[in-house]
């Protein structure tokens, strides 16, 4: 029996809000979650969490706002270099920009 390891894409990554905010407004313009997460390369799951916690921060649900809980801010000791092969300042890339 072979025992695998868990592989990096398993790994959960920290994301820049404007990264997130990007991938909500994709949502939001009518693509489907699972075709923005693949082209992506992020988690569906990811998506429908920052969603949820999106309709909580505008009042459209009820729940904790993300101010009132530091810990699911973006680190400030978190590297720019937050996707593999993408600019280390953290810009998104040409083709995510219309």
């Amino acid at each position: 029996m072979t025992i695998q390891q868990p592989s990096e894409a398993a790994m959960p990554r920290s994301y820049p809000p404007e990264f997130r905010r990007k991938v909500l407004d994709l949502v939001a313009s009518g693509r489907k979650v699972a075709e923005v997460a693949q082209l992506l390369g992020i988690s569906d799951q990811t998506i429908y969490v920052w969603r949820s916690q999106h309709l909580i921060d505008t009042g459209q649900l009820p729940g904790m706002h993300s101010s009132d809980c530091p810990n699911w801010q973006r680190p400030a000791s978190v590297s720019p270099s937050w996707r593999p092969g993408w600019p280390s300042t953290g810009e998104l890339p040409n083709w995510w920009v219309r």
